[in-house]
């Protein structure tokens, strides 16, 4: 059994030096395998089996040469905008005739005053008296039927100033808001 034994551990050494052999072939990056760099020059390429660096081509005769000296520049570098250009020259001419005065913009006064609310009241029909010249007019609103002769006031608010034979004309107490309501015979 030692000669089996002894058979079988050459085999199995054997497998593991020729999976190590296939690995380092065909496994990729190794050093000495390892691509020439895309940045470097003519000289510094490899010739033959060896690898030879050159040092890069330096141009000393152009670091003794004289630089121009830096101008009279005023540069911020903390300052992010350029410098704004110089403002165009004034021309002054004279105006051929002078400039009209400012018209002001709305009135002058106190602002008026709201609006007046319309009458909501309809005007629904006419009543005459058979011997009297004197017509009733007979209005409505949502909360109710009021009746009345020219110069009455209605709901406290406001007067019937004239009734016509289509429309009545009311305003309120104070004289304000003026408004004709036709009839509309509801």
């Amino acid at each position: 059994m030692g000669r089996e034994r002894r058979t079988q551990v050459m085999l199995g050494a054997l497998a593991v030096v020729l999976g190590v052999a296939a690995v380092s072939r065909f496994w990729p990056g190794t050093a000495a395998n390892a691509p020439a760099a895309s940045n470097t020059r003519g000289a510094a390429r490899p010739s033959g089996g060896g690898v030879q660096e050159l040092a890069p081509d330096v141009h000393l005769e152009a670091l003794q040469r004289e630089r121009p000296m830096p101008g009279d520049v005023d540069r911020n570098l903390f300052r992010f905008k350029s410098k704004p250009a110089p403002p165009p020259e004034r021309v002054t001419t004279r105006p051929a005739e002078p400039p009209a005065p400012p018209v002001p913009a709305g009135p002058s006064g106190p602002p008026s005053p709201p609006p007046v609310p319309p009458i909501p009241s309809k005007f629904i029909g006419i009543l005459e008296v058979p011997g009297q010249s004197r017509r009733v007019a007979i209005l409505s609103d949502p909360r109710g039927v009021y009746h009345g002769r020219a110069g009455d006031i209605i709901e406290g608010r406001y007067r019937i100033l004239k009734i016509g034979t289509e429309s009545v004309e009311m305003a309120e107490v104070d004289g304000r808001g003026r408004q004709t309501i036709r009839l509309s015979g509801q």
